[in-house]
């Protein structure tokens, strides 16, 4: 099974026709938010309705530059996995939207905790074959890295990821952490910014008896 990782495409409908051939060969796509340019959220609709144009098998959550209320539109278009867990082909997938509280000035931030809570649903048994969106990084990757000095992601997620260990955690937000990494066994990717920097990335699953496995994992740019 193969995943178009997608993450922070910011208003920008132009990029997503520049991946029809990616968008053809996988199985579906994962999106960790960030449907509209930053203070203009009126672009998110733009996004979603080209967005579910190009794939039927869409899971998605929000960013810190959509609006909280936007989450309606990603359940009118059956893409919303936010708080819940969506099933597909013996995967769970489990998402949480928006970013952590920075500089209060985009729509959707989050106290810490509020964004973890978004996962409790995968606490009530353990859970293999689960993958979790989340716009917000773990702390203390490559995938929440601002520069060399600066993590700017959350320990409680990254606490959580040691706990629930999934097979996949796909996140955004920081655009500079574009990177692959891992939290124990559990691969981490930050695709980066589609939008701004035409980055994206690719998961490839095998299944083996029962479960799945991350067989590789790339990083792309248009």
């Amino acid at each position: 099974m193969k995943f178009l990782l997608l993450s922070d495409i910011h208003g920008n409908t132009e990029v997503l026709d520049k991946l029809d051939e990616e968008f053809k060969s996988c199985d579906g796509v994962l999106f960790a938010g960030d449907f509209a340019e930053c203070f203009k959220t009126e672009t998110s609709k733009p996004v979603l309705d080209k967005l579910v144009r190009k794939h039927e098998n869409i899971f998605a959550v929000l960013g810190n530059c959509d609006d909280p209320e936007f989450v309606d539109e990603l359940d009118n278009a059956d893409i919303n996995c936010e708080r819940t867990i969506v099933y597909h082909e013996g995967l769970a997938v489990c998402g949480s939207g928006g970013g952590s509280v920075f500089t209060g000035k985009t729509p959707n931030e989050r106290e810490e905790e509020d964004l973890v809570s978004d996962f409790e649903i995968c606490k009530a048994e353990a859970m293999d074959n689960l993958i979790l969106i989340s716009h917000n990084p773990p702390k203390d990757t490559l995938c929440d890295a601002v520069n060399e000095s600066l993590h700017a992601g959350s320990q409680m997620f990254k606490d959580l990821i040691s706990e629930l260990k999934p097979l996949a955690v796909v996140t955004g937000h920081i655009h500079e952490g574009k990177a692959i990494d891992k939290i124990g066994d559990t691969v981490v990717v930050n695709p980066g910014s589609l939008g701004l920097d035409g980055t994206y990335g690719v998961m490839e699953l095998l299944k083996q008896n029962d479960k799945w496995v991350v067989s590789n994992t790339e990083l792309k740019q248009i």
